[in-house]
């Protein structure tokens, strides 16, 4: 059966649609910015169709983006950071809960009212789910995590230290850019959508760039480029 055009009926080139997606959810950039950015290269659309796009391809993108790094590597089991953020929906508080491995990569994202052993049980079996058994799951001193590790039977995993959740606490601030840029979120499932793309996007255009050398990083960037440009391509 021959795959379906995601971009069929669209009078928008795929390519200005990819560029408007990627420049939205990559960088800290409200949609007027990005229809600016895209006025000046010649293109002539509104902040409302960047709107849509991101909101139509987003998703199609992301979940191209995990199939294609599934495919290639399997996910990594060795050690997982666990930590959660404040994030307020209409004025209330709301909880965003992550897990990233050891290298940064964002493994999975979800969305709570409350920060309690029920919504971690639901966040560890969910990434288990998707990623497997971790050997070791370093996550703060809050008790939620002691207490559903321990019901599910991996609490021997569990380390705690100041300086050892480093790692997720830095994976935090491109989504808190893209969160100052948005300014308030109105819905959870709006957040837990934009958490998931921008996870994606940020993983498949993430180099590490203090771990590599200046040429592996030219090479490695212009591939992460050319197969943005070529996802849902005919």
């Amino acid at each position: 059966m021959p795959k379906k055009d995601p971009f069929k009926y669209f009078e928008t080139s795929m390519e200005i649609i990819r560029l408007a997606v990627m420049l939205y959810v990559r960088f800290p950039l409200s949609l007027r910015n990005v229809e600016d950015l895209l006025h000046e290269r010649g293109v002539g659309v509104s902040h409302e169709a960047v709107r849509y796009w991101w909101h139509r391809f987003g998703p199609i993108f992301a979940s191209e983006i995990k199939k294609r790094r599934i495919s290639g590597m399997k996910s990594s089991r060795w050690r997982w950071h666990l930590d959660e953020v404040f994030v307020k929906i209409n004025g209330e508080r709301h909880y965003l809960w992550r897990a990233v491995d050891h290298e940064g990569e964002v493994l999975e994202c979800y969305v709570t009212r409350k920060r309690d052993k029920k919504a971690a049980l639901k966040f560890l079996r969910k990434a288990m789910r998707k990623h497997g058994q971790a050997e070791v799951i370093v996550t703060d001193r809050m008790r939620s995590y002691g207490a559903a590790m321990k019901e599910i039977g991996n609490a021997h995993k569990q380390k705690t230290g100041r300086w050892l959740n480093n790692r997720i606490e830095n994976s935090h601030l491109p989504f808190r850019r893209r969160e100052q840029a948005m300014l308030r979120f109105r819905r959870m499932r709006s957040l837990q959508k934009l958490d998931a793309v921008h996870a994606s996007i940020h993983n498949h255009f993430s180099q590490n760039r203090s771990l590599s050398q200046r040429d592996h990083l030219k090479v490695s960037r212009a591939a992460a480029l050319a197969e943005w440009r070529g996802l849902c391509a005919a």
